[in-house]
């Protein structure tokens, strides 16, 4: 019996393994901690600071919806980067992708009858972004796949093949003729937005999108998790040779990945031009499609850390404005949400770290467990 209670307390010593979620709650603290030590720098009160940070993000139902608004983009460029990754991708082109899904949503909003349903409409735009940042997604996989074409600059140079197509159409198609430079404004019929859903959030920009998002979360995690296609795609991120060899075809996994995380930055781009705005602006690179990438890592790729790391960095952005009541200059948001990218693309440090903590940890509760024994 003591031989197998030994065994339980060794065992962890070779099996531990630490927790996403504690890598990403250390790579938080660490950049909420330089933070403060920056607004203590400037001879500011730290504490009151973040309590402006929130107040901005959650102090009524209005400013709630907005984060939540505020996150749809982030939660759905987040599981865009992150799907990509699970096959050794590193999708940069997720701006590029929104815009085309969201010039796309933007003017089937203007030129759809009036009369149609809005469901049915819905459905129509929805299925127009996922199809167009699809599409977009698939020329970087079929360039990588077929030509091997590094994914990093073909998604970049379609990022501004994209910004340049807007800079088209927009003037063509959906000309604001009081703003040159802006789309006509959407209706609230033509958006994702609903009056009744504004009644209840108080006038927020909170919308369908944010539904849509979370529905994305579980459709990502159940192909991860749950398909074959899933395995195959995490085969080929983990090691491609080995997955050729078991008889996976790796072109034709990297086209999908590509193509499957395109259609969520289109959806994207539908949510935030359709739903947390109701115009496009010319010459203007969304910054989402960076940010998604810093969700992403703090999220560990997975779908729910995604989810969790689009709501801090949403409440974040919006809370920002508060924070020049206390004299602190709102740019140190941003700073705080770099410190923390910064933090987390060293996760692997970070996790070194904890390991050595929970393997002291066990040790000593072996050596306590031997004394006890030889006694």
């Amino acid at each position: 019996m003591k031989k197998e209670t030994a065994k339980v307390i060794k065992k962890p010593l070779e099996v531990k393994k630490v927790p996403s979620f504690l890598v990403s709650i250390s790579t938080v603290f660490l950049g909420v901690l330089a933070g403060s030590i920056l607004i203590l720098m400037i001879g500011k009160n730290p504490i009151k600071g973040f309590e402006r940070l929130l107040f901005g993000a959650f102090s009524n139902v209005r400013r709630v919806g907005n984060t939540l608004s505020m996150s749809t983009q982030l939660i759905l460029m987040g599981l865009s980067f992150s799907f990509a990754y699970k096959t050794g991708l590193f999708n940069i082109g997720g701006s590029g992708q929104m815009l085309m899904g969201g010039i796309v949503s933007t003017i089937l909003g203007h030129y759809l009858p009036s009369s149609m349903p809005k469901p049915l409409y819905v459905v129509i735009v929805v299925m127009a972004a996922l199809a167009t940042g699809a599409l977009w997604g698939l020329i970087t996989g079929f360039l990588k796949a077929k030509f091997n074409v590094h994914e990093v600059v073909s998604s970049i140079m379609l990022n501004w093949i994209a910004f340049w197509l807007c800079y088209d159409f927009i003037p063509r198609f959906v000309k604001d003729q009081a703003i040159a430079v802006k789309s006509k404004p959407l209706p609230l019929s033509r958006t994702l937005g609903t009056e009744w859903l504004r009644n209840v959030t108080g006038m927020s920009t909170l919308n369908f999108g944010f539904l849509f998002a979370i529905i994305a979360c579980i459709v990502v995690w159940f192909i991860l998790e749950k398909t074959t296609l899933g395995f195959n795609l995490k085969a080929v991120g983990a090691n491609k040779y080995c997955a050729e060899y078991a008889g996976i075809k790796i072109h034709k996994s990297i086209m999908i990945s590509m193509a499957i995380a395109g259609s969520l930055a289109g959806l994207a781009g539908l949510t935030y031009y359709c739903g947390y705005s109701n115009l496009m602006e010319m010459g203007k690179m969304p910054n989402e499609g960076f940010d998604g990438i810093a969700v992403a890592l703090l999220g560990n790729c997975s779908p729910i850390g995604v989810f969790f790391a689009a709501i801090f960095f949403g409440a974040l952005k919006m809370g920002k404005g508060s924070l020049a009541a206390t004299g602190i200059p709102t740019e140190l948001a941003d700073t705080i949400i770099a410190t923390i990218i910064y933090f987390a693309a060293t996760s692997i440090l970070i996790a070194s770290f904890w390991k050595k903590v929970f393997k002291k940890h066990y040790e000593k509760k072996l050596a306590k467990y031997e004394g006890e024994e030889k006694k």
